[in-house]
């Protein structure tokens, strides 16, 4: 294996660009790292390389030929719940096998447009529900920092293969905290844009009111890159806001002058992991050596955030998941005498436990006579939710806050308790009730050697604080550039 594989997007863009390496190179050593390493986190379900080589070779002529892009043989991992045209997209899920994806994501096709190459397929709780990608039905992703332990998720596998460097970036989605949670369990940077910045057609919707495509990466100038691609209204998806697309790379700075950053009392709780605290609290006095004033805040609503998006969330995904039902496309149960026991039979045989579980619960709340005691109340504290992040930023330009309770846990540890699971995402939920944008940077490490991740928040649309704060952190501190020693060692 070379050391191509450990190269960030912007850094694998200038060796392209000044001639140190060609594309197939590029992609021939992530593709070495893979064979390597992926034995042992499996974080790709599905590699396609045949095609990701020749990609880069046309990528390779069009330099030659004077060709320009922003990310031009540049190769990505996708989560498996993007369609990419002519790659299967199974969203993790067995009830999804043989489906095929015949178009782009508008994400995915705005980075091809610049020139990006998807060389393979990341490992994802199904249908994006759960929190440590054990409910993938293809088998866990292991955390590359301890193989024991959970990689977080759903987008375990996106971040898990950023962190083995078996992708130089990958591409997740965030509904509860499905990008900032495995980022920061994995060591690596994870974006979640606020809600209509990034169009979601393409992407195979869990919540359609909460789910965001974002990046996972190796650094925060590598996230803010990726986000200047694939911003921007969509007339495909109805969701998607006119807002100005900023210069998300020329807010990246290196100090934090001027800037106020707000932390919030009620994420500095009860059940907060002593060294997580400690490493968020170290994190928070190197903002305030690097210019900051830090104020408190409060988000009075933090502690209901959980019932409240557990029923918003299970409520859509019950509708959503409705459209899979073995007559269209993907799996069909055999044995089945009528179209009824056609859908009871694929949707039984299809679906993993987790799913289910979420798909009767969301019945239950939009069921008559539970719709207004729950769905609508749920919704009208959602509100207050929203009320509370914008009047926390009417004092300050971000906030600062764990992203996770605890770092990353033992593989099966809370498998069979899943509300205990569910209350690991305190912390990532209200952001997404609210809409807002938030980003998951390494800040230190447990005793156990285990990453920690800090979340700075910023109000909707207000990427470039966020990126702002994100960068100048990171080039005043190390924790970003270390690597697992399973990595180092080239999986051993």
């Amino acid at each position: 294996m070379g050391s191509l594989n450990t190269l960030t997007v912007r850094q694998a863009v200038d060796h392209l660009e000044q001639g140190a390496c060609s594309s197939e190179e590029l992609v021939r050593d992530l593709l070495s790292a893979r064979t390597a390493l992926d034995g042992t986190i499996q974080g790709y379900l599905q590699m396609d390389g045949e095609r990701a080589l020749a990609e880069a070779r046309h990528a390779d002529a069009d330099r030659k030929k004077g060709r320009r892009g922003r990310l031009l043989g540049v190769p990505l991992a996708v989560k498996d719940i993007l369609n990419v045209t002519g790659q299967a997209c199974r969203c993790g899920s067995r009830i999804l096998d043989g489906y095929t994806a015949p178009y782009d994501a508008t994400a995915i096709a705005r980075l091809r447009a610049e020139g990006a190459i998807f060389v393979g397929r990341t490992n994802m709780d199904e249908f994006g529900m759960g929190s440590s990608t054990e409910n993938s039905a293809f088998g866990p992703t292991r955390n590359p920092w301890n193989s024991a332990c959970v990689p977080g998720g759903s987008s375990g596998g996106s971040a898990a293969v950023v962190a083995a460097d078996m992708a130089l970036a990958a591409l997740g989605s965030d509904t509860g905290g499905s990008v900032r949670q495995p980022a920061a369990f994995c060591g690596c940077t994870g974006l979640k844009p606020s809600y209509g910045r990034v169009s979601r057609y393409g992407l195979v919707a869990y919540a359609s009111s909460l789910d965001q495509i974002g990046p996972l990466t190796k650094d925060v100038d590598d996230a803010a890159l990726l986000l200047g691609v694939m911003a921007g209204p969509d007339p495909r998806d109805s969701s998607s806001v006119e807002a100005l697309v900023e210069d998300y790379a020329a807010a990246c700075g290196s100090d934090l002058k001027g800037m106020k950053l707000g932390l919030p009392r009620d994420y500095f709780v009860k059940g907060l992991e002593p060294a997580v605290e400690a490493a968020i609290r170290a994190a928070i006095e190197r903002c305030r050596e690097l210019g900051a004033e830090v104020v408190e805040v409060s988000l009075p609503h933090t502690s209901v955030a959980i019932p409240t998006y557990y029923i918003v969330a299970t409520a859509e995904a019950s509708a959503n998941l409705a459209r899979f039902d073995g007559v269209r496309y993907g799996f069909r149960a055999e044995g089945a005498e009528d179209v009824l026991e056609v859908y009871a039979k694929t949707r039984a045989q299809g679906f993993g436990p987790e799913v289910k579980r979420r798909i009767i619960l969301g019945t239950y709340v939009l069921s008559g006579g539970y719709h207004d005691a729950y769905y609508v109340r749920a919704q009208k504290v959602r509100t207050l939710i929203r009320r509370d992040f914008e009047d926390a930023f009417k004092t300050c330009d971000a906030i600062l806050a764990p992203v996770a309770p605890t770092a990353a846990y033992r593989l099966g540890e809370k498998m069979a308790d899943p509300l205990q699971m569910y209350l690991g995402d305190i912390f990532t939920v209200p952001a997404s009730l609210a809409g807002i944008c938030g980003l998951s940077v390494p800040c230190g490490f447990t005793p156990a050697g285990l990453p920690v991740g800090l979340q700075v928040l910023g109000p909707a649309f207000g990427e470039s604080r966020v990126l702002r704060v994100g960068s100048a952190y990171q080039k005043s501190t190390d924790w970003h550039r270390r690597r697992p020693a399973l990595a180092a060692e080239g999986g051993r």
